[in-house]
């Protein structure tokens, strides 16, 4: 039936084995479960377990520190198909990936050996902090600061929208270390917390998980420092002052990954549409064979294709070594729009049950607007195209 679409042509034998194993997870142990736990809000601790065994947590960190050494292609890859089994589970792995991201890119050798094992084994489980609640995607307006003290800083502020939050133990936060230095003046800091709520380490708190209405099984967070003391060797890179370029380089990968989820939620939609299409009958047919639900299904099909598509452009661009943040951008506004539309359409084809919480086409219409804000939102990865086509025009 799907098996048409979404192919992705070029692949090694490794990579197609490792898709097809992620599939097969999805469709086994994931859809049977995820809307009740999804509806439950609760975090779904087998199924974690069962990605840690695939190596999942490890897959684009490098083989010397235990990883797979996979592709950014690659991991484009698993999370579409995770996310077609349930979106959540794809930010409980891309925090965490973006922050072995960062540290891959960024870290000294000796926070590589001091963390990416660890990470690759999923023991240490990362989240990543930019955003603060008056500032969004207006990154520069942070206010969270950290004043040297010695062989240490100390550090003080809001930070919010921590996807893992509670869970990770590692949080690359981006802080302000010379205020009047501008983007110059910020600064990436590895910290370190028990998992949890409450005051997770001295001067650190967790206050508690933030009310979604979808994306819901992982924790969603604020983290509040107040006094938090932090030796200076866990300034991402060694160096003060680097933090905006890390960042925005993690947030690259992570478009990437939003573009791939909203890749595998559609192609769900799409599923669940035309099964619903084909085995429900009006007028003496199948519903799949009037033509206002033809038209509807093609349209749908046509979306997910191209979303797909771009997707692995942006990935492959990165992969090469080039800057992608220009194909990154598009693929993410383009999927994630393309992913609210076939959401909806998959919604008016089910009729009167798509409002059913039985059926699954409900969990996903609302998990597809949180793609539309996420990793910056639509309006501003126009403005981001905008700007980068001027540069290059």
């Amino acid at each position: 039936m799907g098996d048409r679409l979404q192919q992705t042509y070029g692949l090694t034998d490794e990579q197609r084995e490792i898709i097809a194993t992620v599939r097969a997870f999805v469709d086994k142990e994931v859809l049977p479960v995820a809307t009740e736990l999804e509806h439950a809000d609760a975090y779904p601790r087998e199924l974690v377990d069962r990605m840690r065994e695939l190596g999942l947590f490890g897959l684009t960190i490098p083989e010397e520190h235990g990883g797979l050494g996979e592709s950014l292609l690659t991991y484009a890859l698993v999370v579409e198909e995770l996310s077609r089994g349930w979106m959540s589970l794809s930010g409980i792995v891309n925090t965490h990936f973006i922050v072995a991201w960062m540290i891959v890119q960024h870290g000294t050798d000796e926070q590589r050996a001091r963390y990416l094992p660890r990470m690759a084994a999923g023991e240490v489980r990362g989240a990543f902090s930019m955003s603060e609640p008056g500032c969004g995607s207006d990154v520069a307006a942070i206010r969270t600061r950290a004043v040297r003290d010695g062989d240490a800083y100390v550090i003080d502020g809001q930070k919010m929208w921590l996807t893992n939050g509670a869970t990770a133990n590692l949080v690359a936060v981006l802080v302000k270390t010379d205020p009047a230095a501008g983007h110059r003046g910020m600064t990436t800091f590895l910290v370190e917390k028990e998992p949890g709520f409450g005051e997770v380490a001295p001067g650190l708190t967790v206050p508690g998980k933030i009310g979604k209405m979808g994306y819901k099984g992982v924790d969603t967070t604020e983290l509040l420092f107040d006094g938090y003391r932090i030796d200076a060797e866990r300034v991402l890179g060694g160096q003060p002052g680097r933090g905006f370029y890390q960042m925005m380089d993690g947030v690259e990968v992570g478009r990437v990954n939003v573009a791939a989820r909203a890749c595998g939620v559609a192609r769900r939609a799409y599923e669940l549409a035309l099964g619903y299409a084909r085995q429900r009958e009006t007028f003496g047919r199948p519903i799949a064979e009037h033509q206002a639900v033809l038209f509807r299904l093609a349209e749908m099909a046509t979306k997910v294709e191209a979303a797909h598509q771009m997707t692995v452009m942006a990935a492959r661009r990165k992969d090469s070594g080039e800057r992608n943040d220009l194909e990154a951008g598009m693929a993410k506004y383009l999927a994630s729009e393309y992913c609210k539309e076939v959401v909806e359409d998959a919604f008016r084809v089910h009729g009167g049950y798509g409002y059913s919480t039985e059926y699954e086409i409900e969990r996903l219409y609302r998990e597809a607007p949180m793609l539309l804000i996420g990793e910056g939102t639509a309006d501003i990865q126009r403005m981001v195209i905008g700007r980068r086509l001027l540069e290059e025009s």
